[in-house]
């Protein structure tokens, strides 16, 4: 069954990883993304955007440079002015206490409810165990990106989810995963 829903990571996943990211201007999409959302699109799957933005909890940049950056993204993908139809920020710290940040499923969740959704039908694509964890914690598939920045395979060996979920080198890869072409 092809995912109805894929939930993206937004750095490392989509765009190049830049520590608390909050300039517009050093938004760069990784290679064969915005081909690769077209083709998720084409397929017939809803796009969303689930990202752990801890530079706003620790006070190095608000929710409106997150937004600023995420419009960059938008800009640059050139799939319209909405490819995302929902847009989750979880703006606190690894510390404080969370409802959207990463491994939280409460996102996921919603998403489920929203769209009458069954969770099977939505796939995570992240870059880190958070990512592929919070899949596992809203019971939906997961899929790894190894964009470089951490070993990603590693990661997953360290948690116990080597047999989890697949791991691919780009996200255009793990596009061909979830919708072969016959």
């Amino acid at each position: 069954m092809h995912p109805a829903a894929l939930i993206f990571d937004r750095d490392g996943t989509l765009i190049e990883h830049v520590p608390y990211l909050s300039d517009p201007a050093q938004v760069r999409l990784l290679p064969g993304v915005a081909a690769a959302l077209q083709a998720a699109l084409a397929a017939g799957a809803r796009l969303f955007l689930h990202s752990n933005q801890s530079g706003v909890g620790r006070g190095l940049f608000d929710l409106a440079a997150v937004a600023a950056c995420n419009q960059r993204l938008i800009e640059l993908l050139d799939m319209g002015p909405q490819p995302f139809e929902l847009i989750c920020i979880a703006p606190e710290t690894p510390n404080a206490p969370s409802a959207y940040r990463k491994p939280s499923p409460l996102f996921a969740l919603e998403i489920m409810r929203e769209f009458a959704l069954p969770p099977e039908a939505l796939c995570y694509l992240g870059d880190r165990g958070s990512d592929l964890a919070t899949a596992l914690a809203a019971g939906t598939r997961g899929v790894g990106i190894a964009s470089g920045l951490d070993d990603l395979r590693a990661e997953l060996q360290a948690l116990g989810l080597t047999s989890e979920f697949p791991v691919f080198d780009s996200l255009g890869a793990a596009i061909d995963y979830l919708f072969p072409q016959p």
